[in-house]
């Protein structure tokens, strides 16, 4: 029985050393995601970024400054906030159970590269209403052309970024990195016992929260789906600014092609589950389209090339112990916090409804409105078609790009 326990242990020890592949990373976030929807919520990142944003400028005196409330409501009552930190436990525990937690320091200079990226990526968050998960993605799978408009400003922003990188590495010293810390035998010796510790952990949160439906709705169900996110995104690699920037950076599709394959696997049952009513399209819908997407865009993809990853990754590769993106993440939450309440003082984001525009049901702002397919064509079988027909276009494109290298840089 010892033998066959220890068999396990060392079957599941191998499961979380292997690297799954971007699109094997997209099936299981689409599984995820879908579970999520079917409860009647859906992932989202900038907002608990924007929350720990507000805590930093209330320690620095400026709430009153940028018009923030007096007392921020408690964590727990953040769900993206609580959704943020699982996330960020399920990738530290996949990277200690598998052994890939090294705490990383970088050259001093890419401290300064992160600010810069995360200066721009709270920009570009705040103008489009959300990262590339909540003003990107989430759009998409609720069909907001939104989600296409800061697509095409992630691919400028992304081509202006790598351009001005390449400008910066080549007129500033970069520095050398330090050597990395977790590399002894003792530190591999004990780093799965505390994965497990933290996994075993973070379950036990999610699970108190979920059998307490009725006083936390659902934060337990975020907790546990947050959790996996983090675990997937750790081990297959995936991530949504190498999706956006290695087609102009070196070529590479490949995380182009498994973004693509994850909305078209979540896009279907997302309709059906928009049909029955279980999640309302305009509760998740930026009022951006499309002045804010495409400006919030084209900030945030020049943000993240600096950065060295978008808001996920930044989570997921902090998680590993990379240190630059301490750096990224606090300007980030700070940015994306003091952008959105200039923008707020200065009613860019002022929400008023027109009863001679559908019926005033979605919000219009100074940056854009809410938009969503199925309203303005009438019919989801055009929604439909315009969401894959737009995938199909953005596939055949990298492609393209992968046989000729016409939009590549290198």
């Amino acid at each position: 029985m010892i033998q066959s326990l220890r068999n396990r242990k060392e079957d599941l020890q191998e499961l979380f050393q292997s690297t799954f592949s971007p699109f094997m990373g997209s099936a299981l976030l689409a599984l995820v995601m879908v579970i999520m929807m079917s409860g009647s919520t859906h992932w989202g990142v900038f907002g608990g970024l924007r929350y720990v944003g507000d805590v930093i400028n209330h320690l620095l005196g400026l709430n009153h400054l940028l018009g923030l409330p007096e007392t921020l409501s408690p964590p727990l009552r953040q769900h993206l906030l609580i959704s943020d930190a699982a996330l960020i436990l399920g990738a530290l525990s996949a990277a200690l159970i598998g052994g890939r937690y090294r705490v990383v320091p970088p050259p001093w200079a890419e401290y300064v590269s992160g600010a810069v990226g995360g200066l721009l990526m709270g920009l570009g968050a705040s103008l489009a209403g959300g990262c590339t998960v909540g003003g990107f993605l989430t759009p998409l799978i609720f069909f907001s052309p939104a989600g296409w408009m800061m697509l095409l400003g992630l691919m400028a922003g992304a081509a202006i970024g790598i351009r001005g990188l390449l400008w910066a590495m080549d007129t500033f010293p970069w520095g050398r990195a330090p050597p990395s810390l977790g590399n002894g035998s003792l530190w591999k010796t004990i780093s799965p016992w505390l994965g497990w510790l933290v996994l075993s952990f973070a379950c036990l949160w999610g699970v108190v929260f979920y059998r307490q439906a009725e006083r936390y709705d659902t934060l337990g169900l975020t907790i546990l789906s947050a959790l996996l996110i983090g675990m997937i995104l750790q081990r297959s690699r995936l991530c949504f600014s190498k999706a956006i920037r290695e087609p102009f950076m070196t070529g590479d599709g490949q995380h182009a092609k498994a973004v693509m394959l994850l909305i078209a696997l979540v896009a279907l049952p997302s309709s059906l589950f928009l049909n029955k009513g279980l999640i309302a399209p305009y509760g998740a819908i930026p009022p951006s389209f499309w002045p804010g997407s495409f400006a919030g865009g084209l900030s945030f993809g020049i943000g993240m090339v600096f950065a060295g990853g978008c808001a996920t990754s930044t989570l997921w590769r902090l998680a590993e112990g990379n240190l630059k993106m301490l750096s990224t993440l606090f300007f980030f939450a700070w940015s994306g916090s003091t952008c959105s309440a200039l923008l707020s003082q200065f009613s860019w984001t002022e929400r008023s409804y027109d009863l001679d525009f559908y019926n005033a049901i979605p919000a219009i702002t100074k940056l854009g409105y809410q938009a969503y397919l199925p309203d303005l064509t009438g019919n989801w079988g055009w929604a439909l078609a315009m969401t894959y027909g737009l995938l199909l276009g953005w596939y055949l494109l990298v492609r393209y790009n992968e046989r000729s290298e016409r939009f590549t840089i290198f």
